[in-house]
């Protein structure tokens, strides 16, 4: 097996002890021009199972976009608002709510979003959910400040999938976590390498590589009903999926041919057929936000490089030219910016380039398996890092800087899942 399938195929089996605690959050950086916001602690949150606005509050802080200011009191969204108390504390926005316990369980969620120059209410929420869906309920809110004050949808609501292993104990389980790392499911859990997670669209499914029948094979699960179907099973190696973007097709690597290649599938397993061509490697596909060209990695040139197709197949054009070695491209929902990883001076670096000018900008070091966040704003990818694999996220301006750690285990091939409809 060559230097590159063996990257991409067996690249998630590292040593480390498995662990099913929550993910630390630690940020390093801020945006260039931070938000001042004050977020009062809601009234009677008490009576919930998660402080609505402590998550609201780290959300916004772990975004690096706002600067905290205490706001030292409880206001419910019904408290009148002196707003000229507010500006003159630095206060540029004010979050105020309420949380009400309901006759059948349920918690009603209340808040208003204040603007203090213009002495105006710019929002307003009122959501009722299940006690487990209180944090959802607070992810939501984050999300409506994050999209009212800089005018880009939050991705706080948002779940991510990656790979939890401990190859000494052969325990790989594929797990489903919030943006900010709580809330961690099992989605799968075999004695075998699970690998390459990718989401579908509608964020109802994961498709996934399992080397549970001892050879790689393409697998679908629906994350709600827990039912699985095997989707490409040829002959060799099967690797690499990818959803397109109406959900309705996979792009994957095969090797049935005798090397390995870029094709696209059907969903349901029809209408397998090549679309990549050349005597080199051709693996680690991905669709384009309109689904109209696929970026794949290839060798063709001497060494691995980025290389953009036709969604349909034909003539291929290299993307990448700095650097003998440049992997793992993947594409930003808008389409602007390609991020990457290249091997350079030594190590593998985290890379994002505006696809329009072709500018380059070195994101994060010891960077492994990106993903972007769906409203386009930040990377997650995988780091190594104390004798262990944890995930971190960069925004994409390099500015801001999260690290997700556990106390042990090795956590990585993060996707980072849709915006949920």
């Amino acid at each position: 097996m060559t230097k590159l399938s063996t990257l991409i195929l067996t690249g998630a089996l590292i040593t480390g002890s498995s662990a099913y605690a929550q993910m630390r959050v630690e940020v390093v950086g801020v945006g260039s021009n931070q938000i001042p916001i004050a977020i009062a602690a809601f009234a009677e949150e008490g009576v919930a199972p998660a402080q609505v606005s402590a998550i609201i509050r780290a959300d916004l802080e772990r975004s690096g976009m706002f600067k905290i200011i205490d706001a030292g009191s409880t206001l419910s969204e019904s408290s009148p608002v002196d707003y000229g108390q507010w500006k003159s504390r630095g206060a540029d926005a004010l979050v105020v709510g309420s949380v009400q316990k309901l006759a059948d369980g349920r918690f009603e969620v209340r808040y208003k979003l204040h603007d203090t120059i213009k002495t105006s209410q710019l929002s307003s929420m009122n959501q009722s959910a299940q006690p487990k869906y209180t944090r959802l309920s607070a992810h939501k809110i984050a999300d409506d400040i994050y999209e009212k004050l800089t005018g880009s949808r939050g991705a706080f609501s948002t779940r991510v999938a990656y790979v939890n292993e401990n190859r000494a104990a052969r325990d790989y389980r594929l797990e489903i976590a919030d943006a900010d790392g709580e809330s961690v499911q099992v989605a799968v859990r075999s004695n075998e390498p699970i690998i390459s997670p990718s989401w579908s669209p509608d964020g109802g499914k994961v498709a996934y590589v399992s080397f549970e029948k001892r050879k790689p094979i393409i697998y679908v699960q629906d994350l709600v009903t827990g039912a699985r179907k095997i989707v490409v099973n040829e002959k060799g190696s099967n690797s690499a999926p990818s959803w397109s973007p109406d959900g309705s097709r996979l792009t994957m690597a095969l090797s049935k041919d005798g090397h390995t290649q870029v094709y696209v599938v059907g969903i349901d397993g029809s209408g397998l057929r090549r679309v990549s061509n050349s005597n080199g490697i051709d693996t680690e596909p991905q669709f384009s936000a309109d689904g109209q060209t696929i970026y794949f990695t290839s060798d063709r040139s001497g060494g691995p490089q980025i290389y953009k197709m036709p969604a349909a197949g034909g003539n291929a054009q290299r993307v990448t030219f700095n650097g003998s070695y440049n992997i793992s491209p993947r594409v930003s929902s808008d389409g602007k910016t390609l991020a990457w990883v290249s091997q350079r001076d030594g190590g593998y670096s985290l890379y994002a380039m505006d696809l329009a000018s072709g500018q380059e900008l070195r994101l994060a070091d010891a960077a492994t398996e990106p993903s972007f966040s769906p409203n386009g704003k930040y990377i997650m990818y995988a780091t190594k890092g104390g004798g262990r694999t944890s995930l971190a996220v960069v925004s994409v301006d390099g500015r801001v800087k999260q690290r997700l750690t556990t106390q042990a285990g090795n956590i990585r091939e993060p996707n980072w899942g849709p915006f949920m409809k």
